[in-house]
């Protein structure tokens, strides 16, 4: 440390001598100096005083006139980018300032990093909670979520709206899913409850009926006591074996215990009941007197209706009656077909299974029908067969009575709402047959439900149903008549039907009237209802049998026309791909003709008919179709290439040369006139026309200029034969004789030019011999050249000697060239 400090003494006093001399402020600009830094110092202070954003506070950190000023503003800072834009700016310069920033940045930071621990733990608990809602681990399932609530506790405050509704929903299943398991566990009691009660209740019911067994017959137990305890039991099984699952087993072993039980409650009860006649008989065995037959016969009877069950000791009370009823054997029976006893045995048997099953099945309209035939066959049995199915048959028995406890338990407020039902039914206003419908629909349902053994409840509904139904019975009797009147009409309509088929032609008939004749009956007759249905069934029996009368000739006739229809359809089709089409058109129309002239078939079958001929048809003229569209596709094509064409020769005009024109021509001729359309067509025959025109104008031209020059040349001196054309000579001769003024002043008149006066005379004398000779003006422009020609051959092949007058060579070059203009 000394060292150091020496050091830095030493740094000090060197750089004191090496410096430079400090430069004197003068007194004077001092004092204006220090009056501004105060005049700053009062301004930075009432900036702090007042609410300085966060760069002014940076600003005055760093440019603070004084420390408390700049640390004062660095104290301020909250905003971590000016604080760490002072930090970096305050360091070396104000220690002061950069300590404070310093801490405060660091105080930020560990803030920032406490807010994301909270972040994350709020965003772990939520998902704790989710992942425990979806869980199927219950264990400590109430201790974890209990943890999860404390925690979030804490945290709640700073959790935002959307966290704390994901934490509150999964927490929410998750009281929910402790709700289930608290009630599975609950449900859970209850059945191991239920199963101890059941358990308990046949241990009670096998035990009682062991000591009832064993005991002797001179004592017997309280009625009272065995009742209470029969009831008890069944109410306590009851009660156990509710919205909960019983094995058939343990059911079935209930229900023998207690049909066992049962039937000895009810022997007793009866030994009990019949104590003061078992007195009676018993004296009467006891006294010296004789018995009667019918005291015997009244002991036979009272043990039957004691039917004191086996495997429990006989009564002692009872031995007396037993011995008056066994005085005298019984009266051998007649001695039945053993086999007539093996088939009701075999009967029997079969009846007892289906009546187990639906007794195991709750069906109690079937077991109590079952029953009644299984009592029938087991009383036809004798003795011997008899027997082995008694058991059986008083355990069956008990448990039928059994199932008719529980079914008038279950049934008896269905029943009391089905006579509510009838009784509102009956004071409502309705449509008749509605009425009677529901009130059917009621009574059905009380049928479903087995009836009542209620005689009272049976009396509520049937006098709820007779209310319910007496306002039906007028529009029942008004109905009875309208059956009556439909009756008659039926038969009215059997009555027709009949004189029709008697009176028919079968060779000659309508087929089409016979078929309405047919449809009208049938209608007429569904149209003819209600009917009383026992008095219309032999009316019925007539207009069926009508039917058939009718019927076989229709479908006869159908059958046959079927025939046809089926010709028709295999010639069309045979005209798919006959040539030439127009014909196969042709002759696919004549068979629709005769599709309509054929008569009556059968709806069915003239549909199929029907839609193979009109495929047949369909693919015929889509044949006429496709070439329809083939020749609109080439006309396009033509068009198309036509316009194209007349739209490159747009540039040939009348003034174009010859070559050209020929050559234009050439062109239109190639074009196929046939597949244009008739727009087209005509544009490029005005082409053709226009062309040939101008390029016979042109050969005429050319053909003038030539006659000209050679008519110029003979009065320039003469024209060598060989010059003419070789035709020329044979022309000439047809103009023999004339001189050069005629041959010019008929070149005029051809042409339609103009004769001098001089020559008017002869001119009008040359007109009428042409008239004369039938060449007036109704000559041809081609007549015209050709006599221009002749008259220009003998022009030139005039005698040599000639010299032809130059105006006359003149006005024949103007008649020439006249001729050009026309």
């Amino acid at each position: 440390m000394a060292a150091f400090i020496q050091k830095l003494f030493k740094s000090r006093k060197s750089s004191e001598t090496t410096g430079k001399p400090r430069k004197e402020v003068p007194e004077q600009s001092q004092v204006p100096q220090e009056d501004l830094r105060a005049d700053q110092r009062e301004s930075q202070l009432g900036l702090l005083k007042g609410s300085p954003s966060q760069e002014q506070l940076a600003k005055l950190a760093l440019e603070g006139v004084t420390a408390d000023i700049r640390l004062s503003a660095a104290k301020g800072l909250t905003d971590a980018e000016q604080l760490q834009k002072v930090q970096k700016q305050a360091k070396g310069r104000d220690k002061g300032v950069y300590q404070t920033v310093k801490q405060a940045l660091q105080a930020h930071r560990q803030d920032v990093e406490r807010q994301e621990n909270v972040a994350r733990t709020i965003t772990t608990l939520i998902n704790n909670a989710q992942e425990q809602a979806r869980s199927e681990d219950t264990k400590l399932y109430q201790a974890r979520l209990e943890a999860l609530t404390n925690q979030w506790k804490e945290l709640e405050s700073q959790a935002t709206a959307e966290q704390v509704q994901q934490f509150l929903e999964a927490t929410h299943r998750c009281r929910e899913r402790l709700q289930e398991m608290e009630a599975a566990r609950e449900e859970e009691k209850r059945h191991g409850e239920q199963l101890r009660q059941r358990e308990e209740t046949l241990e009670l019911l096998t035990s009682t009926l062991e000591d009832l067994k064993s005991q002797t017959g001179d004592s017997l137990p309280s009625l009272s006591s065995l009742d209470a305890l029969q009831r008890t039991q069944e109410n306590r099984w009851l009660e156990a074996t509710r919205d909960t699952d019983v094995s058939r087993q343990e059911q079935k072993t209930y229900e023998s215990a207690m049909l066992a039980l049962r039937n000895y409650l009810s022997a007793l009860r009866r030994l009990t009941q019949a104590r003061e006649h078992i007195g009676e008989l018993s004296a009467a065995l006891d006294s010296d007197e004789a018995f009667t037959t019918e005291q015997q016969q009244q002991a036979k009877t009272l043990i039957r209706e004691i039917d004191w069950p086996e495997g429990f000791p006989k009564p002692a009370l009872l031995e007396p009656v037993r011995k008056l009823a066994g005085k005298r054997a019984e009266k051998p029976a007649e001695k039945e077909d053993q086999g007539d006893q093996k088939a009701r045995v075999d009967n029997l048997k079969i009846t007892l299974d289906k009546l187990e099953s639906a007794l195991e099945a709750k069906q109690f309209r079937e077991s109590r029908q079952l029953l009644k035939t299984a009592q029938n066959q087991f009383r036809d049995l004798d003795r011997r067969h008899s027997k082995p199915f008694q058991a059986r048959m008083q355990l069956l028995t008990g448990q039928f009575r059994e199932l008719s406890d529980w079914q008038g338990f279950a049934t008896e407020p269905k029943q009391i709402a089905l006579c509510e039902q009838m009784e509102y039914l009956a004071e409502q206003p309705m449509e008749p047959e509605a009425k009677a419908e529901r009130i059917k629909e009621l009574q059905s349902e009380w049928r479903e439900l087995g009836g009542s053994s209620d005689r009272a409840l049976w009396t509520r509904f049937k006098s709820a149903s007779d209310r319910a139904f007496e306002p039906c019975k007028a529009y029942f009797e008004a109905k009875s008549g309208l059956k009556q009147a439909n009756l008659e009409k039926r038969q009215a309509i059997c009555a027709e039907l009949e004189t029709f088929l008697e009176n028919a032609d079968w060779t000659t008939i309508d087929w089409k009237g016979a078929e309405r004749i047919h449809q009208t009956a049938r209608q007429e007759w569904k149209a003819a209802w209600p009917v009383e249905f026992r008095d219309n069934r032999p009316v019925q029996k007539r207009f069926d049998d009508l039917l058939k009368r009718l019927e076989s000739p229709l479908d006869e006739e159908r059958r046959k026309n079927e025939g046809l229809k089926q010709a028709i359809v295999e010639r069309a089709e045979a005209l798919i791909e006959h040539e030439p089409l127009q014909e196969a058109m042709n002759e696919a129309k004549a068979l629709q003709s005769e599709w309509k002239a054929i008569g009556i078939t059968r709806h069915r079958e003239d549909r199929k008919l029907w839609q193979a001929f009109r495929k047949a048809c369909d693919q015929i003229f889509a044949r006429r179709d496709a070439q329809r569209d083939a020749r609109q596709q080439a006309s396009e094509t033509a068009d198309r290439e036509a316009t194209e064409l007349l739209t490159q020769l747009a540039a040939v005009t009348p003034e174009s040369s010859a070559e050209a024109l020929r050559d234009a021509l050439m062109k239109l001729r190639d074009v196929k006139g046939n597949a244009l359309s008739q727009d087209v067509k005509e544009r490029v025959q005005a082409a053709k026309g226009e062309f040939q025109r101008a390029l016979d104008s042109k050969l005429l031209q050319q053909k003038v200029s030539q006659w000209q020059e050679l008519a110029s040349a003979r009065g320039n001196g003469g024209v060598a034969s060989s010059d003419l054309p070789d035709h020329w000579q044979a022309l000439a001769s047809t103009q023999a004789g004339l001189s050069d003024r005629e041959l010019v002043i008929r070149a005029e008149i051809l042409s339609g030019m103009e004769s001098p006066a001089e020559d008017q005379q002869r001119r009008m004398e040359i007109q009428v011999q042409r008239l004369s000779e039938g060449m007036g003006n109704t000559e041809q422009a081609g007549d015209r050249l050709s006599e221009l020609e002749k008259l220009v051959a003998q022009w030139c092949l005039q005698p040599s000697d000639e010299t032809p007058e130059t105006a006359l060579s003149e006005r024949l070059n103007s008649a020439l060239s006249g001729i050009t203009d026309q």
